[in-house]
């Protein structure tokens, strides 16, 4: 779908042309107590790693095999309307920062990958990668003590808040009801068909299961209808 679908090119620039919409919004209303920040996940928000989920299916394996190789080629392209979006930003005075749960042994080809394809304000300080917890939280309140962050841009729901941290799927669905009004104006979000916690959710999170065992447990949870 990521590869071969205009329509997810589409819903990619939607969402970074609606982004520029609200960022002059805020801009233009907002009294500036602290500088502003976007934030902003990495893989499948600003840059896609299609190639590698490509290159799984072709070999039969799954994550992590082949993911530090393909990171280490800092050869990921950027996810449509990303650059454009996120330059405007900067030249509005805004920081951008990057956190990731990459590894911090990931750091170098990462910054080299982001540098390469132009994104903008990218240094060791605004790329914050995993250390010792995947939870977004502690790093979103790092930038917090000197920024305003007025967005974040994810493809997971984990990238916003950590109330949607390792939640069952009706959990999922009934936060995101109760934060409706947060997406489109604080919470920006890429489609990821991929993989994430929506896929997580249907193994209760244990990822340690056998294949076979993932299956099934997804096709529990396919509703179809009777004739």
């Amino acid at each position: 779908y990521m590869q071969t679908a205009a329509e997810y090119r589409a819903l990619c620039y939607q969402t970074f042309n609606f982004g520029k919409m609200q960022l002059d919004n805020y801009l233009k209303r907002m009294n500036m107590s602290k500088k502003y920040a976007i934030v902003v996940d990495i893989d499948e928000t600003v840059l896609d790693n299609s190639p590698h989920a490509a290159q799984s299916l072709l070999d039969a394996t799954n994550y992590p095999v082949g993911w530090s190789e393909w990171i280490n080629k800092a050869d990921a392209k950027p996810i449509p309307g990303a650059v454009e979006f996120l330059n405007y930003a900067d030249k509005k005075g805004v920081d951008v920062y990057y956190i990731s749960n990459r590894k911090e042994e990931l750091r170098e080809p990462t910054i080299v990958n982001l540098r390469e394809v132009g994104f903008p304000n990218v240094t060791d300080e605004t790329v914050m990668l995993r250390t010792t917890t995947s939870g977004k939280e502690p790093r979103r309140e790092v930038v917090a003590q000197t920024h305003d962050i007025i967005m974040l841009f994810g493809d997971n729901l984990t990238d916003f808040l950590p109330v949607f941290e390792k939640k069952n799927i009706e959990d999922r669905f009934a936060l995101v009801d109760d934060y409706e009004k947060e997406f489109g104006a604080k919470f920006f979000m890429l489609p990821n068909p991929s993989y994430g916690d929506w896929e997580g959710a249907i193994y209760n999170f244990d990822y340690c299961l056998s294949d076979e065992e993932k299956m099934k447990m997804k096709a529990e949870h396919l509703h179809g209808f009777e004739n």
